[in-house]
């Protein structure tokens, strides 16, 4: 064998990996949506994440899939002493399998760890303001996500969110949203669209709900949408599909253009579920 042809083989060998690989990839996530779940982890779900007793039988059956690709390609780990169990890793997949209905690509493909700690987290920030001045502050968070393949969880909220589904407030949602978020190369309320068209009705409908929240919040009145949702149009984003998913109807009569972005992004309509 020439040197000559001994490139050209290498050279094809390499052009033809990405695409080697991804459709293994696919047999292998294939494979794993056709195994069924255990009775004992279906009664889990039931139990710990009540909004998907209200899926339609067909969604459950994805849900089913989504779970044992998530937990076959997403690393999961404690902090603080917790040791995390297969029951955990089930409700924390569980719930952002909702995001991935009626999908069939990758699950969260920048994502690779999800790092659990027992109870809401302190982290310490440092930033410098325009007169550069250095500030440092302490928050409390009950979760973040990270743009380098990191999501970080309070076990307590994670649990908590799942088993209240009609108070908006659902922490795996919100971090896993933005995931989604960072499809589009950055944070910032806007996720990967499939068209131009979609890219305009989403900006058509967003902008100006973002506007008219951050309105009220800064005027004191009262909303339905927490108020953190004010914060930036990331966490504007992240805050409505918790809303979507959990008070579909207050978000429709609300926001009526956002809640069709969301049905169509999400693919699913959860205001039609039982």
């Amino acid at each position: 064998m020439t040197p000559i042809l001994i490139i050209g083989l290498l050279t094809m060998m390499l052009l033809l990996w990405p695409l080697l690989r991804r459709r293994w990839r696919e047999r292998q996530r294939a494979a794993l949506r056709r195994l069924p779940l255990p009775a004992h982890w279906v009664a889990l779900l039931r139990t710990y994440v009540p909004l998907y007793n209200r899926l339609p039988p067909a969604l459950r059956e994805q849900v089913h899939g989504h779970i044992r690709v998530l937990l076959a390609e997403k690393d999961f780990h404690g902090a603080g002493g917790l040791v995390v169990t297969d029951a955990m890793r089930l409700v924390i997949a569980a719930q952002a399998a909702l995001l991935l209905l009626n999908r069939s690509g990758d699950a969260f493909p920048e994502l690779y760890s999800i790092v659990l700690h027992p109870a809401a987290f302190v982290v310490n920030r440092e930033s410098w303001d325009a007169a550069g001045l250095h500030h440092r502050e302490r928050q409390v968070l009950s979760g973040e996500s990270w743009s380098t393949g990191q999501l970080v969880l309070s076990w307590d909220d994670s649990l908590a969110g799942g088993m209240t589904c009609g108070d908006g407030y659902n922490v795996v949602l919100h971090e896993f949203a933005h995931q989604l978020d960072l499809g589009s190369g950055d944070m910032d309320g806007t996720p990967r669209l499939d068209s131009r068209a979609e890219r305009q009705a989403w900006a058509a409908a967003f902008a100006p709900a973002y506007t008219e929240h951050c309105a009220r919040v800064e005027a004191g009145t009262d909303t339905w949408l927490d108020p953190y949702a004010a914060t930036s149009p990331a966490e504007f984003f992240a805050v409505l599909t918790e809303a979507f998913f959990e008070l579909p109807e207050e978000l429709a009569a609300e926001y009526p253009a956002v809640y069709a972005c969301l049905r169509d992004y999400y693919r699913v309509d959860p205001g039609k579920w039982a």
